[in-house]
């Protein structure tokens, strides 16, 4: 699931053609780059296959038996295609899912349809993935059924993935991320992972090593539609061991158990955009008192101290550094975290730009630039490159900015999309200029499953 948190301020005071197929014959070698414990990792794979994002339990595993084929109906939005292509060698590759692309009916369907329509069926939702029908007249008739009621479901034969068609690039491919990972696999989300685009704090845009570990073992040989969750936990084990040897003897890297509902209420009110900016600040605090009354050391209390440092920016810039420090302090020592800093310091960047801090704000920036690259979050690099610019630009380095702010160029359009890309350049100039500057971070979205 992934929250619309749109723009958030930074006021001081003062995400072609059929491929061929490609199919699978023998099991990958071990995932690399996963380094966390594998008894924390069976954990985390059995409360992400066995509940919806709902809380809902499932009863039993559900997925594809055999190989898989994917759809995109056009007319898609420019990019979609490559991009998706991309995401599809990726997963046989990564995960040795054996799925491949057609022209006409398919197990996997992905549809455009407008946001408008997409958040009258489901609010705050920018895409959602269903199961047992193909396009948007069978869901629209589908709804309140039995049909679309993922826990009666016992093996997957038809999802639909429905995408806004007028949406950013950046977006569209990240809802192809998360949405085709949950055709595939697991549909719930869980806030206790850094290393996953699982994850509601939406820092992970496309998926990860870890994400690709979970889906080889949900989609391999080993599993069958049908299991229970004590059939799947007994196997477990030796399949980590198998395709993640270091986990063996890596330590954990995050607190165990489910979080407290009133903490998920206190986040979901905190990014609800629609609530007064007040009862945010109120419940991104109650959030963060929370954390620490849990006494929780992991990405949960980072991302309530992210929450509480970003909306007390505009209002106590000292409390929000601090804050927005500490996030950062955490996530340094978390395994894939890097994007997680680099979110930070796009926040601290950009504080230290409407003080004056000038090389502070470059120096900031710099050190997420590469991050943001890496991860192939255009909106970020952008916003990161923009942020040192200005500050280039008010040290009187004018022609280093210009080039600069070319460079944005790209990466803005794509993650922005031209109008607001438009708009981020000229927020950026005003921060801490105007008590109204405001600069928008990268889009963040929100994905779901209907329920019954």
């Amino acid at each position: 699931m992934r929250y619309l948190f749109g723009i958030v301020c930074l006021a001081l005071a003062a995400c072609a053609p059929d491929d061929r197929h490609q199919p699978v014959t023998e099991r990958p070698e071990p995932v690399a780059g996963v380094t966390r414990a594998n008894t924390e990792l069976a954990r985390d794979f059995l409360d992400l296959s066995f509940r919806l994002e709902s809380g809902r339990h499932l009863p039993v595993l559900s997925r594809f038996e055999g190989p898989v084929t994917v759809r995109l109906v056009p007319p898609a939005p420019p990019l979609a295609s490559e991009d998706l292509d991309a995401l599809l060698g990726r997963l046989r590759a990564e995960a040795g899912v054996d799925l491949h692309r057609v022209n006409g009916p398919a197990a996997i369907t992905i549809s455009f349809v407008p946001h408008a329509q997409i958040t009258e069926a489901m609010p705050e939702v920018a895409c959602f993935v269903v199961p047992g029908v193909s396009d948007w007249a069978g869901y629209l008739a589908a709804r309140g059924t039995r049909q679309l009621d993922w826990s009666r479901l016992g093996q997957r034969q038809r999802i639909a993935v429905f995408l806004p068609s007028d949406s950013t690039p950046q977006e569209v491919r990240d809802c192809l991320h998360e949405e085709l990972a949950q055709a595939l696999g697991p549909l719930n989300d869980l806030y206790r992972l850094p290393d996953s685009i699982l994850n509601d704090d939406n820092f992970h845009n496309t998926l990860t090593t870890f994400d690709m570990l979970v889906l080889r073992i949900y989609t391999g040989p080993e599993l069958r539609s049908g299991m229970r969750r004590s059939e799947v936990a007994a196997l477990l084990p030796d399949l980590l061991r198998q395709l993640n040897p270091a986990g063996e003897s890596a330590p954990p890297a995050h607190s165990g158990g489910p979080e407290p509902q009133i903490w998920h209420s206190a986040i979901s009110r905190a990014t609800d955009r629609q609530n007064p900016v007040a009862q945010r600040r109120a419940a991104a605090a109650h959030a963060l008192r929370i954390a620490r009354a849990e006494g929780w050391k992991d990405g949960r209390l980072a991302f309530s101290l992210f929450l509480n440092g970003r909306l007390l920016v505009g209002r106590n810039p000292k409390a929000a550094w601090d804050n927005l420090l500490d996030a950062r302090k955490i996530y340094a020592r978390l395994p894939d975290a890097q994007i997680h800093a680099a979110h930070v310091d796009m926040q601290l960047a950009a504080i230290a730009l409407a003080a004056d801090a000038l090389s502070l704000a470059i120096e900031i920036a710099d050190g997420a630039i590469p991050v943001a690259r890496d991860a192939g979050n255009s909106a970020l690099l952008a916003t990161l490159i923009l942020i040192k610019a200005e500050a280039l630009d008010r040290g009187g380095q004018h022609q280093a900015a210009k080039a600069l702010r070319l460079d944005s160029a790209g990466p803005a359009r794509y993650g922005f999309g031209d109008d607001a890309a438009a708009e981020l350049l000229q927020d950026v100039a005003v921060i801490g200029r105007s008590n109204s500057a405001t600069v928008s971070p990268p889009q963040d979205t929100r994905s779901g499953q209907e329920e019954e």
